[in-house]
């Protein structure tokens, strides 16, 4: 859910000066023999015309309505172009600091971050930051289980939480000269080194809880650090967990596929995914935040459920007199409008774009992004959808008096795109102050999770 909020409404309502009218002048006369509180541009045309403070000084000496008229346009512009300068300059020096702000963070010292942690044997190590307050997570591969800390974060003393975890065969246990997970107690041997020496026997292990009573997992074969004479193979057929437990969504084991392996199994997640062993789930990888994406230089890095989108916003191109500059990554500001062109001055005051992670399949209905401003002077706002690909899968509401929602009205099942153009106007006793466009884009995965 996001919520558009300040990022949505900066820079959405300009200052308007007021545009000065040749019915607003006053008779010449009024003009040059009296005194009005202008504003200053108008002050400084009138002191451009000599002074006429004397009471006796003639109309003819005086601009006429028309000239003065004329003069106030041209200081308008003048000043109009001064204003569009000065915002320029402020998008400059805001960029400049961004800048800046970035260089002090890739120049912090490494004492600020936590040492490099190996990945273990026969394992991997999601995640390369080592800031403060990061998460690196581990996993097995196939065959192998994870002992220690599935997941371990930097910690503000700059070390890591939890402990460093490794990974061991899931077969634990010999029978009868094979890899077993249960073992009868007649059959049980234990599992040593060939110099270490062993006394056949050992306790009975109880079958795991979701196999029920009974259910042996046995690979056929001879166990290499078995000391001494071995038996025969075994006879036992191996028991395939993925077959029997997996094909039901009441006794599946695995959230997404499940490996048959001999003496065990193996949850397995899909690209873009880090699996939980404890309780074999799947967890989006953000690709984003960990540094590994292939983005080019210009591009933002959008994290989806399962991968990463790179992409670029651009601000529509200059029509009708109206021009849009971009001040971030995600919006776009409408320059200075002519005084004279109407079509600029019902364009939007700015242009935001927002991408959002959506899971296929999603329950309904579901609020996908808010919209709102806290700069709020008119009397009202309104939302519509102007336009998109989402026809009867997204719908706008109001939740409040001053906030509006995208919502998700039927089920998406990916992989697919939704786009969607929302606006949002504001009116004070019916007249328009200004609108502000949303681009909304909606990634859905091909993965329920």
């Amino acid at each position: 859910m996001y919520l558009a909020g300040d990022a949505a409404s900066a820079g959405l309502w300009e200052p308007k000066s007021r545009v000065w009218q040749v019915d607003d002048l006053p008779e010449v006369g009024q003009i040059c023999c009296a005194w009005h509180p202008w504003p200053p541009h108008v002050a400084l045309g009138l002191a451009l015309q000599r002074s006429c403070h004397d009471a006796s000084a003639s109309v003819q000496d005086c601009l006429t309505r028309q000239q003065v008229a004329n003069l106030l346009q041209q200081v308008q512009k003048l000043l109009s172009s001064h204003e569009a300068a000065q915002q320029q300059h402020l998008r400059d020096f805001r960029k400049q600091l961004a800048v800046l702000h970035g260089t002090l963070q890739r120049a912090k010292p490494s004492a600020e971050s936590c040492p490099l942690l190996p990945a273990p044997l026969n394992g991997r190590r999601l995640g390369r930051k080592r800031a403060v307050g990061h998460e690196v997570h581990f996993t097995c591969h196939l065959g192998f289980r994870l002992a220690g800390s599935e997941t371990r974060t930097c910690l503000e003393n700059h070390t890591w939480s939890g402990q460093q975890p490794s990974c061991k065969s899931r077969c634990t246990r010999v029978c009868r000269g094979c890899c077993c997970k249960t073992c009868s107690p007649r059959t049980a041997l234990p599992r040593v080194a060939p110099s270490a020496g062993a006394t056949p026997g050992t306790p009975a292990w109880p079958d795991p809880p979701h196999l029920g009573s009974g259910l042996r997992k046995i690979e056929a074969g001879l166990d290499p650090h078995l000391r001494g004479p071995q038996p025969a193979p075994c006879s036992v057929p191996d028991v395939d967990e993925c077959q029997t437990f997996q094909s039901s969504p009441h006794t599946r084991i695995c959230l997404h596929e499940c490996v048959n392996l001999p003496g065990s199994y193996q949850c397995v997640c899909p690209s873009g995914y880090w699996i939980q062993t404890d309780q074999n789930t799947c967890h989006d990888l953000d690709e984003c935040a960990e540094n590994q994406h292939n983005c080019s230089h210009g591009q933002s890095c959008v994290n989806t459920f399962g991968g990463f989108r790179c992409v670029r916003p651009e601000c529509p191109k200059t029509q009708l007199n109206t021009s849009y500059v971009k001040t971030s990554a995600w919006q776009c500001e409408r320059s200075p409008c002519p005084m004279d062109s109407k079509a600029c001055q019902r364009a939007a005051h700015s242009i935001s774009f927002h991408y959002l992670p959506l899971q296929s399949n999603r329950g309904v209905p579901r609020v996908l992004f808010k919209m709102s401003t806290s700069r709020f002077v008119g009397d009202s706002l309104r939302f519509a959808i102007l336009g998109g690909n989402g026809q009867g899968k997204l719908a706008v509401q109001r939740s409040d008096q001053h906030t509006g929602e995208l919502v998700l009205t039927r089920p998406v099942v990916g992989p697919a795109t939704l786009q969607a153009e929302l606006e949002m106007s504001e009116y004070a006793q019916k007249s328009l102050l200004g609108k502000h466009i949303f681009k909304i884009t909606v990634f859905v995965s091909q993965y329920e999770f």
